[in-house]
């Protein structure tokens, strides 16, 4: 009985491992083509949570038009990167308005998300590039995006999505029976992401 129960869990292990590496490949695919947005609030107040959405909604104002005729991310994280004055003087004029005195910071960056779930999306666990915008102390809640594929900047839609993804990403991102696998991979990306 203890052999057959061996054989069964290696057999189950086996399974969920060929299902999913296929997956998990695709998902680091999705790392390599997306540039995400991450803005982080001075702290969890009221009045510094609308603060980080206003300086959300002028950014992404100021920035819209840079990424028109942008068709892969690597133009998109120089644009951005070209841009960063931009949006550090943008955000900041958001703050000042707002009788705030906190310091804006912004970057270009590498970063771990977990698994996050938008509208229609849904964006695997991983490394990503990232425009990072930190507001003040950076210790509230944070709002977060896709900047391309144009997601949350210019003529976002679920067309531009699929424009700029292969077909194997765009069904990761949009299918809607991959909970499992991306609990997984999301595992297997927090494990990878403590060491590096």
């Amino acid at each position: 009985m203890k052999l057959f129960m061996k054989i069964l869990v290696s057999t189950i292990v086996v399974a969920v491992m060929f299902s999913v590496v296929p997956f998990q490949s695709t998902c680091k695919e999705l790392e390599n083509d997306v540039l995400r947005l991450h803005i982080i609030a001075n702290s969890d107040t009221e009045e510094d949570q609308d603060l980080k959405l206003k300086v959300r909604d002028s950014v992404l104002t100021a920035v819209s038009k840079l990424y028109d005729d942008v068709t892969t991310k690597e133009e998109a994280k120089e644009i951005t990167q070209n841009n960063l004055p931009l949006v550090i003087d943008t955000a900041q004029d958001v703050v000042k308005k707002y009788s705030k005195d906190y310091e804006v910071e912004a970057r270009v960056t590498n970063k771990f998300f977990d698994t996050r779930y938008y509208d229609e999306f849904t964006m695997p666990a991983g490394m990503y590039d990232t425009l990072e915008i930190k507001i003040g102390e950076a210790k509230g809640k944070n709002w977060w995006c896709v900047m391309f594929p144009t997601l949350c900047v210019g003529a976002s839609s679920k067309e531009s999505m699929q424009e700029d993804l292969s077909s194997d990403e765009y069904e990761v991102i949009t299918g809607d029976d991959y909970v499992f696998k991306f609990k997984i991979v999301e595992f297997f990306e927090k494990i990878c992401s403590y060491f590096r």
